[in-house]
């Protein structure tokens, strides 16, 4: 399961918070994509995290994420998104 729960250095922080754009969905798919292009290490650590019971995601919800993939994709691909370190 993934959860909100996201942890970053402060340099790590200035770096890919300067460059994102995306602000909703794929949020945590551009930061992967900034923490390899910027050559950011990853780590997964464990953390205690409840559920909160009836949270759903809607069709529309998924199309919403299907359309930021592929802004990252085109954004980055093909310049059109810089990245600044």
């Amino acid at each position: 399961q993934q959860c909100g729960f996201k942890m970053f250095t402060r340099s790590a922080a200035r770096k890919l918070f300067t460059n994102i754009r995306l602000k909703r969905w794929c949020f945590d798919v551009e930061i992967v994509y900034l923490c390899k292009h910027l050559r950011i290490p990853m780590a997964e650590v464990s953390v205690s995290w409840t559920e909160i019971p009836g949270s759903k995601v809607r069709m529309t919800s998924i199309l919403h994420m299907v359309f930021e993939l592929l802004l990252i994709r085109v954004g980055y691909g093909l310049g059109i998104w810089k990245i600044y370190s």
